[in-house]
């Protein structure tokens, strides 16, 4: 990896360029930005490059102007071909078509300056294209070809269309992170390498706030061919310059506490003063974007402006995934044009969609991502010179802290670590398939193909022996279940090919990573009650109560998209109806605020004077005058009545409310890690003691909350003795989330196919048929690779297991003291996460009344 440590000027750049767009550059612009400056002469040297800019830095420009140069080279010279010479890739159908006009609008410039037609053609192809548009492409390929993942692998495994990809040069990956993170880009990964196979080219990756940026070199270039990976070797991966310009804008960062006391204000007063202040931000600005967590959050918000500000009422929208495409374009549209005030949105509006200027960008909570926040905060300021402007209304004390420190982290460009999924074996089952509709190969030679995309770098030659027996049919007790071979394997000449004439419709009809999604019906005996998401059951585990039409409900089971559940009486909710849509704390902003609060411990502990406790708050954290009040009288409360928790301490709280005993584990490692440590605790307890537990978590920790004797220590205890991942695995055996999952999992790795001789399975009929073959697999197999797969996914992409084990790991070697605490009341820190379950049923001015009720308990008790 090679990092570019300086940057040519504009007398170094121009001479490389043709006159026709020097002359359009210089017309158009004053001089180049510093990520045009390090990217364009890389680009025009055919070198891999990775651009990390912020929005509204020229970074498109910086992929797209030496490619553009060379098209109007071949087009004056009269060699541009009827080929495909470079292939842009975006996460989103939106983004693509906004490329495609802003790409455009320069050539319309160029070719309106030059003296001849350039006839260089932009093309879109998505899942929206019409047949009679790839018809055409067909005949005529585009110069340019935007496209998304999905579109791509359907492309390459096009036997006519493909052939004009043979001679692509470049490739431009948009908004990298935002594919790297998922298995959309282990998808694409493959792809890439399938491609290199006919054809060298260069490739380019875009992305705005994006860490470690090596790690994402290497997603983007995978590995020389050739080499085999070991332990300390550095040079395996194909070189690439990273042109790292993510902090070249000047920031006006702020958070803003709506009330002096969150706990002494009522519910009228906080929310009131939470929708002036963000009015009246609206008021002083041009434009502004409000930035929610949530969906419902979105429409309340803009519910309550229009009511407030019925001035704006006519310039006041909503922009999330439930609207209609036609609804956001049209938001999309008056933003650009200047003719909206104020646009709030979830996190559809996050990715680089040109939405014109913005002076304010508001986040209304914390996104709780370091990285997010500047994702979302980047959309003001658009262009290059302008200050980033944003500021965070938060709305209560943990928000307030979480956000606190984010901005802090922002400044200190201490960025969240991006995870990569790696060895995913269903999306691997599906690429091969794909690469082997090109023809026969020998294993060797797939093996080698697999192994060179950064995903499957380290992967066992053992799982991917495994696998192939799985694609080859060699487990002929799943024909019985209609799960055929779709490849064939001789094993004497190590020869492998696609089987069936119907393997290419196959592959084009089912092919990509986004499982389908489908609302559950709950049920109580036969009686309807309603519905909930399938992300929401995901979370469920057996006797927890959730909210439904006002009432709550135990959870008993599922089968197939129907749950069924039973009356829950007086009981607390454990699962709040929003969880599945809230975005989780990163690990590393966990950390950052865990330092935080040791910092503060350490002074509160001294006997520092509230006077300097706060000057030190002020002058470390971006908060305004009340920020810093309230700051203070949380953690002030924390020390008075308990222990202060920290990156070096977890505090255990030990409390009894009558008849029901509470341990409070405050574990602020985000709710990934948490979800870990609170399912493994429940399991053990299940097992040693053979009863359920209530279990509630959120980012900051969990309970575990019982009637009766439960020796919940005991089982916390034998956390630092038994393997983390073995005892998830045996918790995880009967959970919703590893039955949805697997279905995931099997639909991607065409174990059930979604589509069938023009037939579409609904989500409910493979959910069922993913239930039998899970049980067959489980008796037939118990590591077969599609089942492994889904128990890698949910431990380390939906669940952190990796950093739970990290934080076991500190505790057994003491670097994390675990201090208990026997309490009459619950501790400040200790509020939110009791009151979370029980949100559902009241309402906000309520919950104001509650938090004050414990506040009195805690305060009288002690």
């Amino acid at each position: 990896m090679i990092y570019e440590k300086g940057q040519s000027s504009d007398k170094d750049i121009f001479p490389l360029l043709h006159p026709l767009v020097r002359d359009w550059f210089q017309s158009s612009f004053k001089s180049f930005s510093p990520p045009q400056r390090g990217a364009i002469p890389l680009i025009h040297e055919r070198k891999h490059c990775l651009i990390a800019a912020p929005t509204g830095s020229g970074k498109t420009l910086s992929a797209f102007l030496a490619i553009l140069n060379e098209l109007v080279e071949l087009s004056y010279r009269g060699q541009l071909e009827d080929r495909v010479y470079c292939v842009y890739i975006s996460p989103l159908k939106a983004l693509s078509n906004d490329i495609e006009r802003n790409l455009n609008g320069p050539l319309k410039e160029l070719n309106d300056l030059s003296e001849q037609e350039l006839g260089i053609r932009v093309g879109v192809r998505t899942g929206d294209t019409p047949q009679s548009q790839r018809a055409k492409m067909t005949r005529k390929p585009p110069h340019i070809l935007i496209t998304t993942p999905e579109s791509f692998a359907i492309v390459l495994s096009s036997p006519k269309f493909s052939q004009s990809l043979s001679g692509m040069e470049w490739l431009i990956i948009d908004e990298i992170h935002a594919l790297a993170e998922n298995k959309r880009g282990v998808h694409l990964s493959l792809s890439l390498e399938r491609l290199q196979e006919r054809t060298r080219f260069t490739r380019v990756g875009l992305s705005a706030t994006i860490s470690p940026l090596p790690e994402i070199a290497k997603y983007l270039v995978g590995r020389n061919l050739g080499q085999a990976l070991g332990k300390g070797e550095l040079d395996v991966w194909r070189d690439c310059t990273i042109v790292d310009a993510r902090f070249d804008k000047k920031l006006d960062l702020q958070v803003m506490s709506p009330v002096r006391n969150f706990i002494s204000s009522t519910g009228e007063q906080l929310t009131g003063s939470l929708y002036q202040t963000v009015g009246q931000l609206m008021v002083e600005h041009k434009t502004t974007i409000v930035f929610t967590n949530t969906r419902s959050g979105t429409e309340r918000l803009v519910h309550e402006l229009k009511e407030r500000y019925p001035k704006f009422a006519h310039a006041i929208g909503a922009h999330h995934s439930s609207l209609s495409k036609e609804r956001r374009f049209e938001v999309e549209r008056r933003l650009k044009e200047g003719e909206m005030k104020c646009v709030v949105s979830s996190t559809s509006l996050e990715l680089g969609i040109d939405i014109g200027s913005v002076d304010l960008v508001i986040l209304y909570g914390s996104p709780k991502s370091v990285n997010r926040a500047l994702q979302r905060i980047g959309r003001s300021g658009h262009k290059l010179y302008d200050t980033v402007k944003g500021r965070v209304v938060v709305t209560g004390r943990d928000d307030l802290v979480e956000s606190s420190i984010m901005l802090k982290s922002a400044v200190e460009h201490r960025l969240d670590q991006i995870h990569i999924p790696s060895n995913c074996l269903d999306v691997l089952a599906q690429q091969i398939f794909g690469f082997l509709l090109d023809g026969p190969r020998h294993v060797d030679d797939l093996w080698e193909w697999t192994t060179r995309s950064y995903n499957y770098a380290f992967l066992k030659r053992s799982d991917f022996d495994k696998l192939l027996e799985y694609l080859a049919g060699e487990y002929t007790s799943l024909e019985d279940r209609h799960v055929y071979a779709k490849i064939y394997y001789d094993r004497d000449t190590g020869q492998i090919g696609k089987r069936g004439k119907m393997a290419r419709v196959i592959y084009s009809t089912n092919v990509g990573t986004i499982p389908d999604e489908s609302y559950i019906t709950v049920k109580q005996g036969d009686q309807s009650i309603g519905h909930i998401e399938e992300g929401f059951l995901e979370k469920l585990r057996k006797q927890d109560v959730f909210v439904l039409g006002g009432d709550p409900f135990r959870f008993r089971y599922s089968r197939g998209m129907t749950v069924q559940v039973e009356g829950a009486g007086t009981k607390d909710p454990t699962v709040p109806s929003w969880y599945s849509e809230m975005l989780p704390l990163s690990f590393e902003l966990s950390l950052d605020i865990q330092d935080f609060r040791l910092q503060l411990s350490e002074l509160f502990e001294s006997g520092t004077s509230a006077e300097d406790i706060q000057a030190f708050i002020g002058s470390e954290l971006y908060l305004d005058e009340r920020g810093v009040e309230s700051f203070y009288n949380y953690f002030n409360e924390q020390h008075r009545f308990a222990l202060i928790p920290h990156r070096n301490r977890i505090l255990i709280e030990y409390y009894q409310d009558g008849d029901k005993s509470w341990v409070i584990f405050h574990t602020l490692f985000g709710r990934k890690v948490n979800d870990v440590l609170s399912r493994a605790i429940a399991w053990l307890i299940a097992r040693r003691e053979d009863r359920d537990v209530e279990i509630s978590l959120t980012d900051h920790g969990f309970y575990v909350a019982y009637e009766g004797t439960v020796k919940v220590m005991d089982a916390f205890n034998l956390l630092q003795v038994r393997d983390l991942r073995e005892t998830m695995e045996d918790a995880l055996k009967d959970s919703e989330i590893l039955r949805r999952r697997f279905r995931h999992c099997a639909t991607r790795s065409f174990m059930i196919l979604r589509s069938y001789k023009g037939q579409r399975k609904s989500v409910g009929k493979q959910q069922m048929r993913s239930i039998v073959l899970q049980h067959v697999i489980e008796r037939m197999d118990e590591f077969f690779p599609i089942l492994r797969e889904a128990y890698r996914e949910v431990l380390e992409d939906a669940m952190d297991i990796k950093n739970a084990s990290r934080i076991i790991d500190e505790i057994k070697a003491g670097k994390i003291q675990i201090e208990g605490q026997v309490v009459k009341a619950p501790s400040p820190f200790s509020f939110h996460l009791i009151m979370q379950g029980r949100m559902d049923l009241i309402k906000i001015e309520d919950r104001q009344s509650f938090l004050q009720r414990m506040h009195e308990q805690l305060t009288q008790k002690t």
